[in-house]
């Protein structure tokens, strides 16, 4: 028992500690990022570097919003029958250009990908679901050229709607390859009682796979919504100077003259924090919801 223990010890000990020689890189790149944030250009470009600075300061995320269009609130007059009848604050600027294309393209690939994994898994359409698969990890600059001429040639090309259109590339595989694993793992016979009980398809869909599947949709949700959100290569290339989006603003603050470390860790930890506390929040839905994706059904 006691030998038995001690395996355990050592193996909780290899475990932690294979865990934080995974983890440690990514934070200490994002402890690094917090502390150019923090200071200023005299001690971001100081030699051997500070990586604390003796005094703290927030002028980089001050410069971020006052130099750069990430957030702009203008309140605008709601009219009426030629009358006004009250103002209220319209959000505008790079955030506003994020949360419209990012919540867009995940609402979309949910309608049209929730449905299209029902049908792949119950239908056992394994050569549809290899070319889902095909279709996400599939570079994104293989769709952009063609993409990018139809747009122009549609004259869209610097409005939200061809990033809202694109980003579809990356949400709806993403979606329907969670789903179908998880309308796989469900019983066969549940819809089949439903049907022969007279419900269609629809019906056994919507009010039974659906509701049982809905791990499945919070993952399909969050990680549809972390990929089109972090996207920059179709924003670079699509959008306009009044379309950009919060990836493409964190790229705008390097300059040709120099490179402002501060300002451009700031900006970069404005994008990232929603996508943080997004996972933080979420990570035991996460956890769970990819668990029961992978838990067959008998």
């Amino acid at each position: 028992m006691r030998a038995h223990q001690i395996r355990r010890l050592f193996g909780r000990i290899g475990f932690a500690l294979s865990v934080f020689a995974l983890v440690s890189p990514a934070l200490l790149v994002f402890l690094w990022m917090l502390s150019l944030s923090l200071k200023n250009e005299l001690d971001n470009t100081a030699y051997p570097p500070v990586f604390w600075p003796s005094k703290l300061s927030l002028q980089n995320f001050v410069d971020v919003f006052e130099k750069n269009d990430f957030v702009t609130l203008d309140w605008t007059d709601f009219d009426l029958f030629g009358r006004t009848w009250f103002a209220y604050p319209a959000l505008g600027g790079y955030l506003y250009n994020s949360v419209v294309v990012s919540f867009g393209a995940t609402g979309l690939a949910l309608l049209f990908g929730v449905p299209a994994g029902f049908g792949i898994a119950k239908s056992k359409a394994h050569n549809m679901a290899a070319l889902i698969m095909i279709a996400r990890v599939t570079p994104g600059l293989s769709y952009l050229v063609p993409l990018f001429l139809m747009f122009q040639w549609l004259g869209m090309v610097g409005s939200l709607t061809p990033l809202l259109i694109t980003h579809l590339v990356i949400t709806v595989p993403i979606v329907v390859w969670v789903m179908i694993g998880f309308f796989e793992g469900l019983p066969n016979e549940l819809e089949e009682a439903a049907l022969v009980d007279g419900a269609t398809i629809w019906q056994a869909f919507r009010h039974i796979a659906l509701p049982l599947a809905r791990p499945g949709i919070v993952v399909a949700t969050i990680l549809a919504f972390i990929f089109s959100w972090n996207n920059f290569i179709f924003g670079v290339v699509l959008a306009g100077r009044e379309t950009r989006t919060l990836p493409v603003a964190v790229y705008n603050v390097l300059t040709f003259e120099e490179v402002s470390w501060g300002p451009l860790a700031a900006a970069a930890l404005l994008v990232t924090l929603p996508v943080l506390l997004l996972t933080l929040l979420m990570q035991k839905e996460i956890v769970a919801g990819l668990t029961a994706g992978g838990v067959k059904g008998g």
